[in-house]
């Protein structure tokens, strides 16, 4: 396979020295670099920026800009605010239990958590650029994984088809959409 994991993704943030001691703090990234330029080394525009990575156990990152002197929003505000969002996995749904707990003793407003397909189990939150983050863990067995991806093609053509979720119930027998948590963000 071509790309071996995740080194970093990237979003536009608000504010660097915020999200580093969001993330640092908050999250308990490590932060392990910082770059800059006044401009765009592989376009060339002019655009002074910072760029600052914040690291996982596995080595991936996320990674943010700051640019102060560029226009636009820090996130698609066309799109839902459910659609965007970066993803952390962590080892257990005692973990997200308890960064639940930790998120909320500091401040933080926290979604679910979120049985999604009996796949993933997961809580949601928004860093301080407003960037919506979700905690998951893996939920099922690693036998129902190898159904899951043996099964992947057939529901995306079976979606292409009809656009309608609730065909796949009838295809295979499988629960039609995400288990709904009490509370909304």
């Amino acid at each position: 396979m071509l790309c071996k994991k995740l080194h970093h993704a990237a979003f536009r943030c608000k504010d660097a020295q915020e999200t580093v001691t969001f993330y640092t703090q908050v999250l308990g990234l490590k932060f392990s670099h910082a770059m800059g330029e006044d401009h765009v080394p592989s376009t060339g525009k002019y655009s002074p920026h910072i760029h600052i990575f914040l690291e996982m156990e596995d080595g991936s990152s996320i990674a943010f800009f700051e640019c102060p002197n560029d226009p636009g929003n820090m996130k698609d505000l066309t799109s839902p605010d459910w659609i965007q969002h970066f993803a952390f996995e962590v080892d257990s749904v005692e973990t997200v239990l308890k960064a639940k707990a930790d998120l909320i003793a500091k401040g933080v407003k926290v979604v679910g958590p979120t049985n999604h397909d009996d796949f993933i189990t997961s809580i949601y939150f928004f860093d301080p650029s407003g960037h919506r983050l979700e905690l998951t863990t893996r939920t099922c067995a690693q036998a129902r994984y190898r159904i899951f991806e043996s099964e992947a093609q057939g529901v995306l053509d079976l979606w292409s088809q009809t656009h309608d979720w609730s065909q796949r119930a009838k295809l295979y027998g499988a629960q039609t959409g995400y288990a709904r948590s009490a509370d909304k963000v």
